[in-house]
């Protein structure tokens, strides 16, 4: 999955890449001729005296170190632009990806696991991507060029290159075969953390109403403990290989001179060779040392290569008609035939044969129990779903066929958690229409009640807006939202129970402001009070998934038990009041 990945992204930066592997190439190179050039000095200028064979030898090796730096900077400079530019198209790829994803999709990754993926996981797959590109060229050659060179200066020594190189292989090869497990858990952990700050923070009222800011610190603490448990153990995984190779390192290199100083006794070998061979010698196990760096990057790269892959590879339930209808009547009928909904995995449907149509022109109100699937229908007639059988038409053409664009731009959907962006009064509702005109805003805040308190407040429509508009009332976030899609004048309107926090007045005054402002538009109210949907030309009672009653408030007065008993509970409680 990582290779693939890392294919796929680096495939178009192929000329970067290209000059990284030259700098590389030109910096391993001159690190393999200095030590060389090095024994010269000390074996020819040095032995004999001579200071202009030293002056000269030695102004050459300036010139390779000084072309070496440049190549060294450039390689870095060129393999961190590439590094960046992956990581960017990476976190671009997991967000498109995401905004294409239905309901059903989200909800199973999970957001906070979703935020992860798109900035931890994306920031590992980056940086093996940087150490590859300063690393993976360097390595090899010094390896396999610091053998070449190192018998070339002297054969018998280097059978010490053949004992420590598969030393110090084996012991950071089960190292690290030890931290693989334990860089899967770590990223798990880390989306458990994520999904529990994110819980807390956005619930946090909820925390402080129930005096439960022990609970939450304490859940929040395991979280932590257990992602600290799984670092620390790589951590001291990841300690132990660096003594491991020092002690290779050091241990080759007292050897080297141990045994090279016999040589240099009975007259087979200088000086300069000896130190040369040693020089060989510690390019070869430094880069044995940069491939382990590696190696220990590219576990955890490749655990969040998954899990990346994971997102790209996972397509949207909801799928785009392959010849989408780009046009309709502009109506905004609706019509429900025989459908039937059920989550993946779950045993029972959420809504079963249920068929009806919303008119034009016309308001039809859902009311139910709590769990009876009013929510989960009014998200099928955006598409939010797709049903499991039976159709929904949107002026007597299935949802399925329309051009996905087409239908959102036709309906004003307002959640029954309505949500407001960080910004202003004004950026949120053009979120509705990004062309809206100042008249039409504030026509739109009028006709949702909202034209009140927002010319009250600092700024009027510039006046900033918190992320989620905690700093509004629940209220007035619910007619921010209303206005929100009305500013977009579509020809469905579906509101799912986003009066519930409106006083009597309000309500029944925003509802008369719609009826005469959208009035040749469908309509479609989910709703827990009676008192709000009396006037609806239509009402639909669900119950378990089923419609089980159908009509105007005086025909289910009269002929449905279900919701004479909805209305006898209600008034039973407003006459307590």
């Amino acid at each position: 999955m990582l290779w693939k990945l890392l294919m796929r992204y680096l495939r178009p930066y192929g000329r970067l890449l290209l000059l990284v592997v030259l700098f590389q190439l030109a910096q391993s190179i001159a690190s393999l001729f200095l030590p060389t050039l090095n024994a010269d000095i000390i074996d020819e200028g040095v032995a004999t005296g001579d200071t202009a064979y030293i002056l000269r030898v030695g102004g050459l090796m300036l010139l390779i170190t000084f072309a070496q730096i440049l190549c060294a900077i450039a390689a870095v400079y060129v393999g961190a632009k590439v590094a960046m530019k992956v990581g960017r198209d990476l976190r671009g790829a997991v967000f498109t990806r995401v905004g294409e994803f239905s309901e059903q999709e989200v909800t199973h990754f999970g957001a906070p696991s979703l935020i992860t993926r798109s900035t931890n996981d994306v920031q590992q797959v980056q940086m093996l991507v940087l150490t590859t590109c300063t690393m993976l060229v360097s390595a090899p050659i010094l390896c396999i060029g610091g053998v070449i060179m190192a018998i070339r200066q002297d054969v018998q020594l280097s059978w010490l290159i053949a004992v420590s190189v598969p030393i110090l292989l084996v012991a950071v090869g089960l190292i690290i075969m030890r931290m693989i497990p334990l860089f899967r858990k770590m990223q798990t952990r880390i989306d458990t953390v994520n999904r529990v700050l994110r819980e807390q923070l956005t619930g946090i009222r909820v925390v402080r109403a129930f005096v439960r800011e022990d609970v939450e610190t304490e859940r929040f603490g395991v979280a932590n403990q257990e992602v600290t448990d799984v670092a620390l153990s790589s951590g001291r995984l990841m300690a132990l290989m660096f003594p491991i190779v020092m002690l290779v390192l050091n241990v080759s290199s007292v050897a080297v001179i141990w045994f090279g100083s016999f040589r240099i006794q009975d007259g087979s070998m200088q000086v300069g060779t000896l130190i040369a061979f040693l020089s060989y010698l510690m390019q070869i196990l430094m880069a044995v040392m940069m491939a382990t760096f590696m190696a220990i990057m590219i576990p955890r790269a490749a655990v969040s290569g998954d899990r990346i892959s994971e997102v790209l590879d996972r397509h949207s339930s909801v799928v785009p008609p392959v010849n989408p209808v780009n046009e309709t009547t502009g109506r905004g009928e609706i019509e429900l035939l025989d459908v039937s909904f059920a989550y993946p995995g779950a045993e029972q449907p959420v809504l079963s044969n249920v068929s009806f149509i919303a008119r034009a022109g016309q308001t039809t109100a859902i009311i139910g129990s709590t769990g009876s699937g009013k929510t989960t229908l009014v998200n099928l007639l955006p598409r939010l779903f797709d049903v499991t059988s039976g159709s929904v038409l949107v002026d007597g053409i299935n949802v399925r066929d329309l051009n996905p664009d087409l239908l959102w731009g036709n309906v004003g959907l307002v959640p029954q958690k309505p949500y407001l962006f960080s910004g202003t009064v004004r950026s949120n509702l053009l979120y509705g229409k990004p062309d809206a005109s100042e008249a039409e805003l504030w026509q739109s805040l009028t006709t949702a009640q909202a034209a009140g308190f927002v010319r009250d407040m600092d700024g009027g429509l510039d006046a900033p807006i918190s992320q989620g508009g905690t700093n509004v009332s629940g209220g007035q976030r619910q007619r921010l939202a209303i206005a929100r899609a009305l500013v977009r004048r579509p020809q469905l309107y579906i509101f799912d129970d986003s009066f519930s926090a409106l006083d009597l007045a309000t309500d029944a005054r925003l509802r008369a402001a719609l009826t005469q402002n959208v009035a040749g538009a469908t309509m479609i109210f989910v709703a827990q009070r009676v008192s709000s949907i009396i006037e609806a030309d239509q009402i639909l009672v669900l119950e378990g998934g089923r419609i089980v009653g159908r009509g105007t408030h005086s025909e289910l007065l009269d002929t449905n038990a279900t919701y004479q008993e909805i209305v006898a509970s209600q008034l039973t409680a407003e006459e307590a009041t």
